[in-house]
């Protein structure tokens, strides 16, 4: 029965893709028998659930358009079908998410047009803006623990973040910071944690406390991915934790605040034109941001256009900011440095490519075909045995990590190419090493065997040729995202539901070391590692 609800998923699927739609003679009738309860309720659902990956305003990107002239052709029994069981593209399965109303509800939504959702200027963001602890009655020194080994660890569901020591695994804070934090990313210093949801609320986390505690909060918009630090200190000025800056998918803009109090400075918006056929896009959003080492330049990459901005925050201070804009490819979602942090590599993950950024020439260097709707997460670096550096990715439609070879001076030969394809147990997230580290770590959190979806993969560096290990971890929940601690003697795993934990793995042997129970862990970054860009 499940293989059956599968197929007509995917038979859905590929109508909603495909099929020029004819509205039913009824639709009004059908708009308006849903209630104004039932909308609210609907449309909260699918802007949390569902906008990130088909767009707020349901014109698609990473998933397809939710358009009413594709989404009438479809049942709703069928509409439903789609939600609770995924597709074979890579929407996972909603069932153990969504209730049957819920899901009900949404699929009725997906045939109404969709509401055009509020902007959101600098009088809101100043409005929201609120500094809990100013900076003269902060911490002068920091505590005394190996606090640049403390993680930050999301809880997704809760809409907490809860602090860690690395060494002791005692949790020292579990602080409210909104629905849905996305990710997590301390300062140049690693003083601070800033924290991001898709509600658009930014946190700032003064990891110097004892306790760790919220020191200022603001709201940048109604939906939001990335947020960053200024990084750069060098001939041009030491622009260490002076600046934040947040990525918003709606209003599609992002936001320049201080550094060490989030008080808003600038918004820009990213509305524009697609690169290729130079449309006009109403909804170009932020996919991700990583600020630059070499230069006072945030790396922020715009989904819908597939534009890259190099953007120079240097003289922020005076109302400037100064953008470079590189063609790449659409959609844009997550990337990484590689190793040597001038090439930046950001899936174009509808167009199953990877796009490399050289930073230093200012230009695009490549566009490398992977595999089907590419996720890299940062993804993962390392000197292979045969290529020389590289840079890897897992893949949302496909079981395979892509190997990209990143090192156009001493191994020209392999630069830019997919050098080796490893298959793994199943479609996944998130990929993770360390240099000091002969593992590399795969999730497979997509597949839709729950067995599988429950298991890590993990590679020799040293034997890439042989055949992986999977790992089964848990009997609950499904999971997912790994990070390394400071000493890159352990591998941090989530396992991702209501009754979740953390699960510590000795990197050596690869067994258990601890577990730490909390609610619908996800992402985890270690303070160290993060702030140094290292993975």
């Amino acid at each position: 029965m499940v293989r059956k609800l599968g197929l007509l998923a995917a038979l859905f699927f590929l109508i909603l893709l495909a099929a020029p739609v004819l509205a039913d003679d009824d639709d009004d009738d059908d708009d308006r028998k849903m209630r104004d309860e039932d909308f609210m309720k609907a449309k909260q659902i699918y802007f949390d659930r569902c906008a990130g990956c088909h767009g707020t305003l349901r014109k698609g990107a990473t998933g397809p358009s939710l358009e009413p002239s594709k989404t009438r052709a479809i049942p709703l029994e069928a509409m439903a079908t789609i939600i609770t069981e995924g597709t074979p593209g890579g929407m996972p399965p909603w069932k153990d998410i969504l209730s049957k109303e819920e899901i009900e509800l949404v699929s009725a939504y997906m045939h109404l047009e969709p509401p055009q959702p509020p902007e959101w200027g600098m009088d809101q963001i100043k409005e929201s803006w609120k500094l809990v602890v100013p900076v003269d009655k902060r911490p002068k020194s920091p505590p005394k623990r190996n606090w640049q080994n403390y993680f930050g660890v999301i809880q997704r569901d809760v809409g907490k973040v809860s602090i860690i020591d690395g060494d002791t695994k005692e949790i020292l804070a579990t602080l409210n910071t909104g629905f849905a934090v996305h990710i997590l990313r301390p300062s140049a210093s690693g003083r601070y944690m800033y924290s991001i949801g898709r509600d658009g609320k930014a946190t700032m986390i003064d990891l110097w406390a004892s306790p760790p505690n919220i020191v200022a909060e603001i709201k940048t918009g109604v939906d939001a991915r990335s947020i960053d630090t200024s990084k750069y200190k060098g001939k041009l000025g030491d622009f260490t934790d002076r600046y934040a800056v947040v990525g918003n998918y709606w209003p599609p803009h992002y936001v320049i605040l201080k550094g060490d109090t989030l008080e808003p400075m600038k918004v820009v918006s990213t509305r524009g034109y697609t690169y290729d056929t130079n449309e006009f896009h109403p909804e170009p959003r932020v996919a991700s941001i990583v600020s630059s080492h070499t230069s006072p330049e945030w790396v922020i990459n715009v989904k819908e256009t597939g534009i890259v901005l190099l953007v120079d925050y240097s003289k922020a201070d005076l109302g400037t900011v100064t953008e470079t804009k590189i063609n790449a490819e659409r959609f844009l979602h997550d990337g990484g440095w590689d190793a040597s942090k001038r090439y930046f590599l950001v899936a174009a993950n509808m167009r199953n490519r990877v796009a490399a950024i050289d930073t230093v020439d200012r230009k695009l260097a490549a566009l490398i075909e992977t595999g089907n709707k590419p996720h890299p997460g940062r993804g993962a670096n390392w000197v292979d045995t045969k290529y020389g550096p590289v840079w890897a990715t897992p893949h949302l439609g496909e079981p395979m990590v892509a190997v990209i070879g990143t090192d156009p001076e001493k191994h020209k030969q392999y630069a830019w190419k997919v050098v080796r394809k490893l298959p793994v147990a199943g479609n996944g997230l998130f990929i993770k090493t360390h240099p000091v580290s002969n593992n590399i770590w795969v999730d497979n959190t997509l597949s839709k065997d729950l067995e599988v979806a429950q298991k890590i993969t993990v590679y020799d560096k040293k034997d890439l040729d042989a055949k992986p290990v999977d790992i089964k971890l848990t009997d609950h929940g499904k999971i997912v995202h790994m990070e390394y601690n400071k000493a890159g003697d352990e591998v941090w795993v989530s396992v991702w539901d209501r009754e979740g934990e953390i699960i510590v793995l000795d990197d050596k042997t690869r067994k258990v070391k601890n577990r730490i129970k909390l609610a619908t862990p996800t992402g985890k970054f270690n303070v160290y590692n993060t702030m140094m860009d290292i993975y």
